[in-house]
């Protein structure tokens, strides 16, 4: 009910975006028309072709995410065509010609041009106009599309799709009411208007120079990080909050007064409660545990979190979830990782083994390949930790890295309530290092970057990507976060594999530190490479999985540090040439 809720708000602000312009010349054309008989059908029309369109999408979600890379060009372009409009009525009139024409066909076809209204030809229009309709893919209608590409479409994927036009059919349907007399407003106000059409205009262009440029990563890098984040988890933290009866939270919300009024009462926290935990059961194996149920797990307070190897947000937060584990394992804490794979090597049991040595991970570990337990939890995100409390609810959750304190002081209250007798204490500090330590956010402008096809995106090298097929690349210089291959690779759906020794990849980036995940393949022998800096050997910018001189090897697959720069970040060339055969290269990260 709560993506329901969401998506129907997400559509329901579509209506302030560039891309709901191509459908308003239909809408207004039923202006003046009963509402129940002409709208409303239209409106419904429109909902349900884009659900079901959409749901098509999601169907065929592996051609959409490969389409990513030419999807952002065109979006640049129509933006710009549409700032392009705003400063020029000339240019408006021309672009708009065809859509107008369009349009007044399928108001002609449907009974329009007649001066006859039926519920028929409205819905006709509607159906018509939900082909045309092709909404901006923000973060909600991203939200349902990766849901549906993480689980697979279902009827849950159609539901939400149906929220999400429904709301932004409510928002049109507000806007035809209203029309008239906003309409009747503009028309006081020409001058004014044009005035600030053409301001609009020029920030649009703006705009998009800014996207086109590669500028604005860097302030959407700390946006995400610094801001909305909390913005984001807090509006989560009140539509995911389910507490199990009034009087519950009554007790939460007035804890000072019940504490005042007698000292000898229990404490309860004031974290709402979420529902009931999911079970364990569906891991095909556990690590350094064995498995532990619900029941045994009754009166304990519960840490489950979920990662992945080689995730480098999961990473640097592992020193906090491995100082928690260790800090309160006295006081009734148990610390669940929950190892769910983005990629095939890492539902490799013996590479989660290594990898559990590597980060010195005590706690037990779920091996969770089939992604029971992600789906038990409805969860979405790497890395993401839920609190249970005594009695087998959650009490919390946070998703990403950052928000320690929080969550710490959460791991507290829940200890505390449980009959813990132990003071509340400073938050834990571990000493994280090497690709363990905290990013630098401030200053970073590059962002996740996969070379497999089926997301690969800022691809430089001439010749394109090439699917599932041996290919020479070449590669220059590429722009900013741009990226290319030398040599011959065969890049398939997650990866790009060299089969010959010599071949290479480039980057520009800027960021402090750059990962790279790289494995072996069949034989799983070690593979040689050296890393260049500008051109140069990296010297004091080497990451912890080179030296000074760029040398390093593949003894496993894993996230590779490759790069940490020393001095003030600034973009720079990176590139690693393999001296032996072999190699497969999964995704760049940045910190």
């Amino acid at each position: 009910m709560t993506l329901l809720i969401i998506a129907y708000l997400g559509g329901a602000l579509t209506i302030l975006s560039p891309c709901i312009l191509p459908i308003l010349p239909f809408v207004f054309a039923r202006a003046g028309q009963p509402f129940v008989r002409s709208t409303l059908p239209m409106l419904a029309g429109m909902a349900a072709t884009f659900a079901l369109v959409a749901t098509l999408a999601a169907v065929g979600g592996s051609w959409a995410i490969r389409a990513n890379e030419y999807g952002r060009l065109a979006a640049i372009v129509l933006l710009a065509l549409f700032g392009a409009s705003l400063l020029s009525p000339r240019f408006a009139s021309t672009l708009a010609r065809p859509v107008v024409d369009l349009g007044n066909n399928l108001v002609n076809a449907s009974g329009g041009g007649r001066g006859t209204t039926t519920v028929k030809s409205a819905l006709l229009l509607g159906v018509a106009t939900g082909l045309l309709w092709a909404p901006c893919a923000g973060p909600i209608l991203g939200l349902v599309l990766t849901g549906a590409a993480l689980q697979g479409a279902n009827l849950q994927t159609t539901f939400l799709l149906i929220a999400y036009a429904a709301g932004a059919a409510s928002s049109l349907a507000v806007a035809l009411l209203v029309g008239g007399q906003i309409f009747t407003a503009m028309k006081r106000s020409l001058g004014v208007g044009d005035r600030i059409r053409q301001g609009l205009g020029a920030a649009v262009l703006a705009g998009v120079a800014v996207i086109a440029l590669g500028l604005d990563t860097s302030l959407l890098a700390r946006l995400s990080y610094a801001s909305t984040t909390s913005l984001e988890q807090a509006v989560l933290d009140r539509l995911h909050a389910k507490p199990l009866s009034g009087a519950s939270s009554e007790l939460a919300s007035n804890e000072v007064v019940i504490a005042a009024a007698d000292a000898q009462k229990p404490f309860h926290s004031d974290l709402p409660v979420e529902g009931r935990a999911p079970s364990l059961d569906g891991a095909v194996e556990w690590l350094n545990s064995e498995p532990l149920t619900s029941e045994q797990l009754r009166g304990k307070v519960v840490l489950v979190d979920f990662w992945t190897y080689s995730c480098i947000n999961c990473i640097r937060t592992i020193p906090y979830v491995r100082a928690w584990a260790e800090k309160y394992a006295d006081q009734g804490l148990v610390v669940i990782g929950v190892h769910a794979p983005e990629f095939a090597f890492e539902k490799k049991i013996d590479n989660v083994k290594s990898a559990i040595d590597d980060f010195k991970i005590g706690y037990p570990v779920a091996i969770d390949n089939d992604y029971k337990i992600w789906r038990a939890f409805e969860n979405s995100y790497w890395p993401a930790a839920y609190l249970i409390d005594a009695k087998g609810q959650i009490r919390y959750h946070h998703f990403g890295e950052g928000n320690y304190d929080r969550t710490e002081k959460a791991i507290q209250d829940l200890l505390r309530e449980a009959g813990s007798q132990a003071t509340a204490s400073a938050p834990a500090a571990p000493e994280a290092k090497g690709v363990e330590a905290a990013p630098d956010l401030r200053n970073i402008r590059s962002g996740e970057t996969y070379l497999g096809y089926e997301q690969a995106t800022n691809f430089a090298s001439p010749e394109g990507l090439q699917a599932d097929l041996a290919q020479n690349y070449t590669i220059s210089e590429p722009g900013l976060n741009g990226w290319g291959l030398s040599g011959t690779w065969i890049v398939g759906p997650d990866q790009a594999a060299l089969d010959q020794p010599g071949g290479g990849i480039t980057y520009r980036f800027s960021a402090r530190d750059l990962h790279l995940v790289l494995g072996s393949g069949a034989g799983g022998k070690p593979i040689r490479f050296q890393v260049k800096v500008d051109g140069k050997a990296p010297g004091l910018d080497h990451g912890a999985d080179i030296d000074a001189d760029g040398n390093g090897t593949v003894t496993a697959t894993r996230l590779y540090q490759l790069v940490r720069q020393s001095g003030p970040v600034a973009a720079r060339n990176f590139e690693i040439r393999f001296l032996d055969p072999g190699v497969q290269a999964y995704a760049f990260t940045f910190g």
